[in-house]
């Protein structure tokens, strides 16, 4: 292998390890906000449900024109300008896509505030009227938020690029901080009001809402100057005119396309939410953010790294073998995902009322809400390694330039999805929509699999599916071992109880893989040995 790709390679562990880092700081500060705002909302009251679903419509938005689009077509583009001597076209484009982003979120959100009912009847239609009402409020609070995490999106793809990979992932937990100190201040104060209980959690929500605005702004704040830094100052105009703004927002029309399918499935969970009665929306989100801290940590560090670089490869002229580079480094990428994510998701389908309970089960979040969340959660733990690969297999069509292949695929997976939750959903309620979601998950990666495998040749080959072996049986072993351990500890509070099966799962776990030489087992321990010795 080349120096040259040695040295890449490896500089991608430890990038992916910084998007790791960054996003493990996010998520424990998130799961803080979530216990803190499980003990004053609980999973069915009103505000529960209301929150979950207002923040979901302004987040699609987000998500629209944010991280998910953004990443795929300005970083290839911006990539290639910043290789060159003269970084002045790439600070042009910089300014330019900036301004566009600002310009198309702001009128959005402008009509989101204006359309807030009209909107809320259309995603939470099965909502009762007090839900709907405070939903109206809370869209309308929480929808400028949507231009300013844009700016955030912006900056992760200026700070990728130039290899800054820790700041933009850890930036958002300002957001949860804010949160958090707007519950605990606000929940504090109405605490030692004579209001009725009701009217502390109506208040309460409110005040969230302004906290998470706040916290958006405190984002972006720590951002922005590593950007001016690195930009030698911030160009912003309203302009196509710049080199490479119509091969950003040509590739970006695909993807805006690929990612309104990705959100139009999570609107379309909530919508389906809303009329498995009280408590189904805010079940299917406590769910979802357990959900997402594999996909993050594993999925998103690897494939988050993997599109620079292979970008700068495409940029720096053809390889000897430009397609079984792309193979090698995708399988590779899965290889280390799938170490994770599948241990990941046994843990979540045999251990996911001990988790919920240990996360979640205070205040005024009941056991019987940890069952619903449970349930909710190990049927998304069916679908983990399908959500948690994706990604990365749609970054391999990313790199070649190809945003069309994965829309396709992307929309057919979606009608899968709604099909099998709205049918499922009439006989489980809301782990119903879970479970359809996951299976269509599955279905989505495997088709990305397979068309990627005719264009670059077979991706995944024989050892990576012996290293999937591996990790499946020691997952499966450590997950019948742990759930003996929750059995025997059933009398014992739900926080020392989940840490300590987890803490077998994860021992056990652990050290089958190590036993079997598992290739990322060795490298992980390797790596934390000579940790401990420098």
């Amino acid at each position: 292998m080349p120096q040259a790709a040695a040295g890449g390679r490896g500089g991608g562990g430890r990038h992916a390890a910084q998007v790791a880092a960054g996003i493990f700081l996010t998520r424990v500060l998130g799961y803080v906000r979530e216990r803190v705002f499980a003990y004053y909302f609980g999973n069915d009251s009103v505000p529960a449900d209301a929150f979950r679903a207002a923040l979901r419509i302004p987040n699609t938005i987000r998500n629209l024109l944010g991280e998910g689009t953004l990443s795929a077509s300005f970083i290839p583009v911006y990539a290639a300008l910043n290789e060159r001597p003269d970084k002045a076209a790439a600070r042009s484009l910089a300014g330019a896509v900036l301004g566009l982003l600002l310009l198309a979120s702001g009128v959005l959100a402008l009509l989101g505030i204006a359309l807030a009912p009209a909107v809320t009847t259309l995603i939470a239609k099965g909502f009762d009227e007090p839900r709907r009402q405070l939903t109206i409020t809370l869209v309308r609070i929480l929808f400028p938020m949507t231009g300013l995490m844009v700016i955030s999106a912006w900056c992760l793809g200026i700070l990728n690029t130039h290899r800054r990979f820790f700041l933009p992932y850890a930036a958002p937990a300002l957001w949860n901080i804010a949160g958090i100190v707007a519950m605990v201040a606000a929940g504090t104060w109405f605490a030692n009001r004579s209001l009725p209980l009701d009217a502390q959690l109506h208040r309460l929500s409110l005040a969230l809402a302004w906290g998470t605005v706040a916290g958006s702004l405190l984002q972006i704040a720590v951002q922005l100057p590593a950007c001016w830094t690195l930009l030698h100052g911030i160009a912003l105009r309203l302009s196509t005119s710049p080199e490479g703004v119509r091969n950003v927002l040509f590739a970006w029309l695909p993807l805006l396309v690929g990612a309104g399918v990705a959100q139009l499935s999570g609107l379309i969970d909530t919508l389906l939410g809303s009329f498995t009665g009280p408590g189904g929306v805010s079940a299917l989100g406590y769910a979802q953010l357990i959900q997402v801290l594999p996909i993050s940590l594993f999925g998103v560090s690897v494939t988050a790294v993997s599109l620079p670089e292979l970008s700068r490869d495409a940029a720096g002229g053809a390889a000897a073998a430009p397609n079984e580079q792309l193979r090698s480094r995708i399988a590779v990428g899965f290889r280390r995902i799938v170490f994770f994510v599948v241990p990941s998701s046994i843990a979540f389908i045999a251990l996911s009322r001990e988790i919920v309970a240990a996360l979640y089960q205070t205040g005024r979040f009941t056991a019987d809400a940890t069952a619903l969340v449970g349930n909710v959660l190990a049927a998304y733990g069916v679908g983990l390694v399908g959500q948690a690969t994706v990604k990365l297999f749609a970054s391999g069509f990313y790199a070649m330039r190809d945003t069309r292949t994965p829309v396709k695929i992307a929309a057919f997976s979606l009608l899968v999805s709604t099909g099998l939750a709205w049918l499922l959903m009439r006989w489980l309620g809301a782990p119903g929509i879970a479970l359809g979601s996951s299976i269509a998950a599955f279905l989505n990666t495997t088709l990305h699999l397979r068309d990627l495998s005719g264009r670059i040749g077979t991706v995944l080959r024989g050892a990576d599916w012996r290293a999937f072996g591996v990790t499946l049986a020691a997952g499966v072993i450590a997950g019948a071992l742990a759930v003996g351990a929750a059995r025997i500890s059933a009398a014992v509070a739900p926080v020392p109880r989940g840490a300590g099966v987890l803490a077998i799962f994860g021992i056990v776990y652990a050290a089958l893989t190590l036993a079997l030489k598992h290739p990322d087992a060795l490298r992980t321990w390797q790596s934390l040995t000579a940790s401990r010795a420098s």
